[in-house]
């Protein structure tokens, strides 16, 4: 194993202060956003921090970031904190396993994600936002941040498993909720006595499980019963034949369902509440986005087709994820030990990509804490390192359901953003907290006017 003098620099944090910051709640614990990003602003895009007896690399350089993701990502496992805080609630899905396990149901679950069968899911999820905006109440506050949860409940449960959720999507983005907090109880820096405590959070964390997992079982048995292929992700699933002739075993099923339920409807929900929280804060972007979708739309449901027409809604969506980018950094830990650069990277250790601190890194974005949506204009993408900017992360295992979500998340503002104007309650805080996705701590308290768009020309 390498020495400690064959890393690069960083913070010492030793195993005193690693209990103490064990004992304290989550809520209170230091916010790990501004530790990572003062550690870059200390020692750089490459840094090592010593937490007691272990090393955690912190990378936000982005070629140091291709070569753990892309180049060698077969060096790779995920990190064992991951693995701890969530095989527990998501078992050996696609998020967890390794190897050939992953590679095999990676297979298995690449064709629902093709970018054909993607855009025929389109028309539902606009139908599915068209439901949800007919209960909407004008000049009545509501957290937008939970409207959005669940409507991307609705719509992945529609197009991923043909059922339909509407009527305990509130009950299951609570549950989501708990099971999120959880796992970041359960992380604890390296060990805890989380899983051993009978504490209120704990029994909280076996409820939802329970419950969620009864309402996928109840999905599965219902498409079990039909014996048709609907043409969605279970029925895929379900279908699936090993090379031996095997179907997916119950346990690896469930595990497989759950996983992409909480992480399909968690990403786009976040994302379009942050875009919402940045819009009514910038009028001259929401004024530009509203230009666009009035001459192209004007007024009607957006379709496929008119995607491509709708350049600054993807911008938008873009630097929402630049800003807050659904998951806050990506968890790796080397098989061997690893050569990057002059430095070591050994067996064992912890590394993190920080997205976050990549994406406000000012060499690649300059004034990075504005909301400058121009920044993902074609000609000024083109200048953006390739591995600064990325919100899906990388390589092999980047996120199967990015397509998906892009196309989601830009139908769902040109939809939401022609027919209302969302303005933020005076006084109420927006505060980013990092829970695995980079959610609003208190949500996002917003009033809605109806507007009229103007006519598009004929």
């Amino acid at each position: 194993m390498a020495s400690p003098q064959n890393v690069p620099p960083g913070p010492v944090y030793p195993m005193w202060v690693i209990r103490l910051m064990q004992a304290m709640p989550f809520k209170t614990r230091p916010d790990s956003m501004q530790v990572a990003m003062d550690t870059f602003k200390r020692f750089g895009d490459f840094a090592c921090m010593r937490v007691g007896h272990k090393l955690v690399f912190q990378i936000s350089n982005p070629e140091i970031a291709h070569q753990v993701l892309v180049t060698q990502a077969d060096q790779f496992h995920k990190d064992d904190l991951i693995n701890r805080s969530l095989r527990p609630i998501t078992g050996n899905g696609l998020l967890l396993s390794e190897d050939d396990f992953w590679r095999k149901q990676r297979k298995l679950a690449q064709p629902a994600f093709h970018h054909k069968r993607i855009e025929a899911y389109a028309t539902a999820m606009v139908e599915e936002t068209e439901r949800v905006l007919a209960t909407w109440q004008t000049d009545q506050p509501f957290n937008v941040m939970a409207e959005m949860t669940k409507l991307a409940l609705n719509i992945v449960a529609r197009t991923m498993f043909s059922a339909d959720v509407s009527d305990v999507a509130a009950r299951v983005s609570q549950l989501a909720s708990v099971l999120l907090e959880a796992a970041n109880n359960r992380v604890a820096l390296f060990t805890t006595l989380y899983d051993l405590l009978p504490t209120p959070n704990k029994r909280q964390e076996k409820q939802a499980l329970q419950e969620i997992d009864a309402l996928l079982s109840q999905i599965i048995r219902k498409h079990r019963a039909r014996g048709t292929d609907n043409g969605d992700l279970l029925s895929m699933l379900l279908a699936a034949k090993d090379e031996d002739g095997n179907s997916m075993s119950d346990q690896q099923l469930r595990d497989e369902v759950i996983t992409i339920f909480l992480a399909g409807h968690e990403t786009t929900a976040v994302t379009l509440a942050w875009a919402w929280a940045l819009l009514a804060q910038n009028p001259d972007v929401e004024a530009k986005l509203w230009a666009e979708l009035d001459s192209v739309l004007g007024g009607r449901p957006p379709t496929l087709a008119d995607l491509a027409n709708l350049p600054y809604t993807e911008m938008i969506i873009k630097e929402a994820m630049r800003l807050y980018p659904p998951a806050g950094g990506l968890t790796r830990t080397p098989l061997t030990d690893i050569q990057v650069g002059e430095y070591v990277m050994p067996k064992g250790s912890n590394v993190f990509v920080s997205t976050h601190v990549m994406h406000r890194d000012p060499r690649y974005f300059p004034e990075p804490e504005k909301f400058i949506p121009e920044r993902f204009s074609k000609e000024r993408e083109a200048d953006i390192p390739r591995y600064a900017y990325i919100p899906f992360g990388a390589g092999p295992r980047i996120c199967i359901g990015n397509a998906f979500a892009m196309l989601e998340a830009r139908l769902l503002l040109a939809t939401i953003a022609q027919r209302f104007k969302l303005s933020l309650v005076e006084g109420h805080p927006i505060v980013p907290e990092l829970l695995f996705t980079i959610r609003p701590k208190y949500g996002v308290q917003v009033v809605a006017k109806v507007r009229q768009p103007a006519l598009a020309p004929a």
